[in-house]
C-alpha cells in the first residue's frame, strides 16, 4: 500500500512546520499546517507527552479529514525536577513567547550550578490515519545536553538557544536546519516514524 501524499501537523508552531516539511520532503509527502483547517488546536490535557500527542493528532485528522501527525515535545531539566517538561511551550503562561519561557527558565535556575544543569528534550509522535484509528502509531527521541545560562545562536526556536546538545560543539539554535535534523529528539522521533511506517507497507519509496 501506497502511503499518504498528505498529512496534518497539528501544531500552529511555524518552525515545527518547517521542520517536518524537511524531514518528510524525500517521502514526497506533503505536510499541511492545522491552521488550514481549524482555528484552535486540540486541549492539551494529557498527563504526559505521549497522550497529549495522540488528542493532538484526533483532534487535526478531524478537521482535515486526513491522516495526521502531532508532536507533543519540551525540555526536562533534571534540577527542575523534569520541568517545564509538558508545559514547555507555556511555562511562562498560556501566552508566553518563546523569550518569555527563556527568561522564566533562566530565571529559575539562577542559583543552580553549571554542573547540575543537566536537561534534556524529549518528543513523542503519534501518527493516526483518521481520528478514530484504534491502532496509532507512537514513537519517542530523546536529545540529551544541557543548559546555557547565555543563550547562543539565531536559528530554530523554542528553548534552543539555551540547549547545549552532548553530541555537537553548538548550541542547538546554532546548528543548520540539516544538522538539528540529524541530531534531535524530533529528527531521530520522525525517523523511527518513517521506519515503522515503511515497516507496515504505508509509506512510499524514498525519492
Amino acid at each position: 500500500m501506497v502511503g499518504p501524499k498528505s498529512v496534518v501537523l497539528a501544531s500552529g508552531n511555524r518552525g515545527k512546520l518547517a521542520e517536518f516539511a524537511q524531514l518528510l520532503a524525500p517521502w514526497a509527502v506533503h505536510v499541511h499546517a492545522q491552521s488550514d483547517f481549524v482555528a484552535e488546536g486540540a486541549d492539551e490535557t494529557g498527563a504526559n507527552f505521549r497522550e497529549n500527542a495522540l488528542l493532538k493528532a484526533r483532534h487535526a485528522a478531524r478537521a482535515a479529514r486526513m491522516p495526521a501527525i502531532a508532536d507533543d515535545s519540551g525540555l526536562e531539566v533534571d534540577a527542575l525536577d523534569g520541568a517545564p517538561g509538558v508545559y514547555s511551550a507555556r511555562y511562562a503562561g498560556e501566552t508566553a513567547t518563546d523569550e518569555d519561557n527563556n527568561r522564566k527558565l533562566l530565571a529559575s535556575l539562577a542559583s543552580i550550578p553549571a554542573p547540575s544543569l543537566t536537561a534534556r528534550f524529549r518528543c513523542v509522535l503519534a501518527y493516526v490515519r483518521h481520528a478514530d484509528d484504534d491502532s496509532p502509531v507512537i514513537v519517542e527521541g530523546v536529545w540529551e545536553g544541557h543548559v546555557l545560562m547565555q543563550p547562543r545562536g539565531e536559528h530554530g526556536f523554542g528553548y534552543d538557544p539555551l540547549f547545549q546538545p552532548l553530541d555537537a560543539p553548538k548550541s542547538a539554535a546554532e546548528l543548520s536546519g540539516a544538522e538539528k535534523n540529524q541530531l534531535s529528539h524530533r529528527g531521530k522521533a520522525c525517523g523511527d516514524l518513517l521506519v515503522q511506517l515503511q515497516l507496515h507497507g504505508e509509506l512510499a519509496a524514498r525519492t
